[in-house]
């Protein structure tokens, strides 16, 4: 399906997306598609590797991938068994199939099967909590990666995984408090014409509200003007989930990724 939408008459809002389009567009955004549209790769500035097949679901139907490794035999039967998915649009829905579709796969070793969830993240969101914010791209930004780049990242966020300032993927945005860096949004996917959220907050800042407020200021970056958003998150993060509370976001639809354990 055409994942994007045409360009609204001067003067006129955009059109909406509708759920069909936002998963199609997620897949591009997630993952580094070979010229075929199979999965090469995640599409983080890792390079990590992607999953060996990719489910999402919405209420316009089921969007399936797989990965370039897959043997078209293989693919074939997946597909194959695919197209009986109903559309899937609750958060506690299951694939038909998933038992069959790991049975599949087993070939490749132990797997893991990434529950995720997936909501729309508008541009401009609004916070309930406002905080201060340094955002890449500007000169205060600039001067706190060169800072970090120089002095080396707080320890705090060392032991959250940020080893360096190259970490900090851009674009980004910062929720400070007390002088001190509290919550992180950053720039976990960059792909296709869109950007999907990665969100970390420091132990002793949590619970402030300072989570909705970083991602309420990423969503905001002129950088991300052109790009649709999403905010991912696993089944089991409830924290992450009441981020999404407080912010309004709309759902999606529930997601499966089915990776080499």
């Amino acid at each position: 399906p055409n994942t994007t939408s045409q360009a609204a008459p001067t003067g006129a809002a955009a059109p909406a997306l509708s759920a069909w389009n936002l998963v199609n567009i997620e897949l591009e955004t997630r993952f580094t598609l070979t010229p075929t549209g199979r999965i090469e790769r995640e599409a983080d500035p890792d390079r990590s590797p992607g999953p060996l097949m990719f489910l999402a679901g919405c209420d316009g139907g089921a969007l399936v991938q797989f990965s370039h490794e897959l043997e078209d035999d293989l693919v074939a039967e997946l597909k194959a068994l695919s197209v009986d998915e109903p559309p899937l649009s609750g958060p506690g829905q299951v694939p038909v199939h998933i038992e069959q579709y790991l049975d599949l796969l087993g070939a490749f070793g132990p797997l893991q099967n990434h529950l995720g969830l997936s909501f729309h993240l508008p541009h401009r969101s609004h916070a309930q909590v406002s905080a201060p914010l340094i955002a890449s791209g500007t000169a205060e930004g600039d001067h706190l990666q060169a800072t970090l780049t120089r002095e080396g990242m707080p320890p705090a966020l060392v032991e959250m995984g940020f080893r360096d300032a190259g970490d900090l993927w851009a674009p980004w945005c910062l929720a400070l408090q007390d002088g001190q860096i509290a919550s992180l949004a950053f720039a976990a996917r960059l792909g296709g014409g869109g950007a999907e959220l990665g969100l970390a907050t420091l132990p002793a800042f949590r619970g402030l509200g300072l989570a909705a407020a970083a991602t309420a200021g990423w969503s905001a970056l002129p950088s991300l003007a052109d790009r649709t958003l999403f905010y991912s998150t696993a089944t089991s993060n409830l924290a992450s989930q009441r981020v999404v509370t407080k912010l309004g976001l709309k759902f999606i639809g529930p997601t499966w990724a089915i990776s080499r354990a």
